[in-house]
């Protein structure tokens, strides 16, 4: 796959945290955080990349962290996965709105909101130019967003998975917490799982590694970072890649 000029990566798929939706106090929907995304994710758009999204609902509903407040797991997951439509809905409108088509693909049939998701026609979607948000996970429960992200994008024939964060990459500890945290510039897939570094979980790494799509770790809330991550510039922490 031939990248427009200037583009190290033609085709990629974003993860997107539910919190990062949130804004600095991470739950909700904050319309001014999402509405600088969609810009964004816009202008890079508009330099020729295709661009998948999976957005988490954290900012929403957790399932895991629901069961364990006593409800069931499975429907908590699945109240999860309705929390990231939310999320896929609002963001794709503001994309939208920044002047780029898109279009939400959900794991969970809601016809009268988004069509379900069918690979060769996101596919097909991604070639126009517009942007895909992928929603309600895998459709399944007890399995991460992250893993979704991961399943999507080994699917779309993405180049790289792009894991945004609130952080500028993967450290040895938590920066909040240890000021003296390193942070690691490169690492490989049996990095992240023997060192136990909690980048994604380990089934989403498992497939990255078993298919070769590096991941890229960067923090989405600095100015026009996604647009360097997509032209290949040094920034945040790569996982994978050349190995």
């Amino acid at each position: 796959m031939s990248s427009p000029e200037g583009l190290r990566y033609k085709r990629v798929l974003l993860k997107l945290s539910g919190e990062a939706l949130g804004g600095q106090e991470g739950s909700g929907i904050d319309v001014p955080t999402v509405r600088d995304f969609a810009n964004g994710i816009a202008d890079v758009a508009r330099l020729g990349a295709e661009i998948a999204i999976v957005c988490g609902g954290g900012n929403i509903l957790r399932g895991a962290e629901f069961s364990q407040l006593g409800a069931e797991r499975a429907n908590s997951d699945y109240m999860g996965m309705l929390a990231t439509v939310i999320n896929a809905l609002a963001l794709c409108d503001a994309i939208e709105q920044a002047g780029v088509p898109a279009r939400v693909h959900t794991a969970l049939e809601i016809q009268s909101v988004a069509e379900p998701f069918v690979r060769k026609r996101a596919i097909n979607q991604l070639k126009k130019g517009h942007v895909v948000l992928l929603a309600a996970g895998t459709g399944n429960p007890y399995f991460s967003t992250d893993t979704a992200a991961a399943l999507r994008a080994n699917e779309l024939g993405c180049e790289v998975l792009l894991k945004a964060t609130k952080v500028d990459g993967v450290y040895d500890s938590d920066p909040m917490v240890n000021a003296d945290a390193k942070k690691l510039e490169r690492l490989s897939y049996m990095d992240v799982l023997s060192q136990g570094l909690r980048v994604m979980d380990g089934t989403a790494i498992t497939l990255c590694m078993e298919n070769k799509l590096p991941i890229l770790v960067f923090d989405l809330f600095g100015e026009g970072n996604l647009e360097r991550a997509v032209r290949g510039e040094e920034l945040g922490s790569l996982i994978g890649g050349s190995e």
